[in-house]
């Protein structure tokens, strides 16, 4: 399989955290449900591929997102394996948290918004309100020693209300982190950010407070920007970045929200300026082939696209067929 030429760029951590997100936020938003077994089978291809931090599921009810109704079913069949520090589940209350513990998970991620409107439709309250649904969430975990992220939705732009300014976003991860979170994770949840305000609003957390060394950023690609804007948060000091196995993502409440960076175009950029991920990007692939197999469509992914041949291209082995033979002769036109 190709691999970029290494020339390494100036700027750019040696190593960074992919926070692989495919099988919650990747997976949410698919309107035919997966089966549980697939989950599971996704998240051992993932791990074979090297990613370390896997985003399991979400302890939501499944009346709000079908998708993710199964997921004690998920983790029963992963085990030990699926509720270590470094196999996260979104959880939304302290409901949530009952079933999370009840498993034995030791890392969780809450989920707050930078705007009213999204607030009011992912979590049914106020951005003001929010707190008072997370912090006994995070107290609790906390006290029972869990790793806690927290995910800030609509920190570049919101469909209902237009720009989000920088401070209000600062103000909302500057409450949420002093409830006690260890990770703060912003998203540009509709995928309109651009690398200007990535510096800007990293620059306006940082005068609060909140280094880079507790950042991680989430980005969706509507715009073709997530990869831009990626390295330039890298360059300004982040190391942990979230991305979506395949480019597989949106968002149920806000249907602007297109797929997440794809994790294969994210190891393609970091592996050919020389930044660690210990990524296997061969096996990651294969698993963006085989899951678009099972979904029934071809991966958004442009590395998918390149390097996964016309099985990526036609999401399934029986498409497949239907694509031209090999032939040396030159094509004509």
């Amino acid at each position: 399989m190709r691999t970029p030429q290494v020339e390494p760029a100036a700027g750019l951590p040696a190593e960074v955290t992919i926070y692989e997100v495919g099988p919650r936020d990747g997976l949410q938003n698919e309107k035919t449900v997966v089966s549980a077994a697939t989950k599971v089978e996704f998240i051992r291809r993932l791990e074979a591929a090297g990613l370390r931090t896997i985003e399991t599921t979400s302890f939501v009810p499944a009346k709000w997102v079908p998708q993710m109704g199964d997921a004690e079913q998920v983790l029963g069949a992963l085990g030990p394996d699926g509720v270590g520090r470094r196999r996260p589940a979104l959880v939304p209350n302290e409901r949530g948290l009952d079933r999370a513990e009840e498993l034995g998970l030791r890392a969780i991620a809450i989920f707050g918004s930078a705007t009213e409107t999204f607030a009011q439709k992912n979590l049914n309250r106020s951005v003001a309100e929010q707190y008072a649904m997370f912090e006994p969430v995070v107290k609790r975990a906390k006290a029972d020693d869990m790793w806690v992220r927290a995910y800030v939705s609509m920190c570049f732009g919101d469909p209902w209300e237009g720009p989000v300014p920088i401070e209000q976003v600062v103000d909302v991860a500057e409450r949420l982190m002093g409830l006690g979170c260890d990770e703060l994770s912003l998203g540009d949840t509709i995928g309109v950010g651009t690398t200007g305000h990535v510096h800007r609003l990293l620059e306006a957390l940082d005068q609060r407070g909140i280094g880079t060394d507790r950042i991680a950023v989430h980005f969706h690609d509507t715009y073709g920007q997530a990869l831009a804007n990626t390295m330039a948060a890298l360059r300004d000091g982040v190391a942990v970045v979230d991305a979506s196995t395949g480019g597989l993502g949106g968002c149920p409440y806000a249907k602007s929200a297109t797929g997440n960076l794809a994790t294969e175009d994210l190891v393609w950029a970091l592996g050919g300026a020389g930044v660690r991920t210990g990524v296997d990007l061969e096996k990651l692939v294969e698993t963006s082939v085989w899951m678009a197999q099972q979904l029934g469509r071809p991966s958004p992914s442009n590395v998918v696209r390149a390097l996964g041949g016309g099985q990526a291209l036609a999401g399934g082995e029986a498409l497949e067929a239907a694509l031209p033979p090999e032939t040396d002769e030159p094509p004509v036109g």
